[in-house]
């Protein structure tokens, strides 16, 4: 049996404390056909972010000249800072065969889903608010003003759901990681993205 492949555009999205970090983590280790499109921003580096591996890190020029080069497939301030996705870091990847996974958030998520018309859409859950403010509190990443923010942007980013494909509630991560392999190994299969070829003999 021969057969092609085009490369999927996976992205994954949801709120703030959801554990899509996690999945994702899982996912490119367990899953080499992926690879991870790095987004700009323009936020500061947490203590474990690394530059050119969690995101490029960039100043508001460097932005702004990307910008005015139409660089990005998408862009949004979220949280009061900036992040974009390049169009660089996903069409070459895709036209060699390669998988694509954007971590982005809802408010990107929806221009690319909007623009990209085949892409895969996964947004991730939180069993409860209760749940999302303790994981918030716990990753110690935010001061009491951030995560106070991003639990008010939470509710209306979970308003927008049925913008996507998919949802996953990561309440227990090795069922949600389950559900999230299941949702790729069916969209590997289809038929817009294999192309198998029935030989003669």
């Amino acid at each position: 049996m021969k057969a092609t492949r085009k490369g999927m555009l996976l992205v994954i999205s949801g709120p703030s404390g959801t554990g899509k970090g996690t999945l994702i983590d899982k996912l490119l280790k367990d899953d080499p056909s992926f690879v991870f499109s790095v987004s700009v921003t323009t936020r500061k580096p947490r203590d474990y972010e690394v530059q050119d591996v969690h995101y490029h890190f960039i100043s508001d020029e460097e932005y702004d000249k990307l910008l005015a080069e139409d660089a990005f497939i998408e862009h949004a301030t979220v949280h009061a800072n900036r992040y974009g996705t390049l169009k660089s870091e996903v069409y070459e990847r895709m036209e060699k065969g390669q998988n694509v996974l954007l971590d982005i958030d809802p408010q990107g998520a929806r221009t690319v889903v909007e623009k990209e018309k085949e892409c895969v859409s996964v947004f991730i859950l939180p069993p409860s608010y209760k749940v999302l403010k303790e994981r918030l509190h716990t990753r110690n990443t935010e001061d009491p003003v951030e995560i106070a923010r991003r639990l008010g942007n939470a509710k209306g980013e979970i308003e927008q759901l049925q913008r996507y494909q998919y949802a996953v509630v990561n309440d227990s991560l090795d069922l949600a990681y389950e559900q999230l392999l299941s949702i790729v190994n069916a969209e590997k299969q289809r038929t817009n993205r294999y192309f198998p070829v029935v030989e003669e003999e």
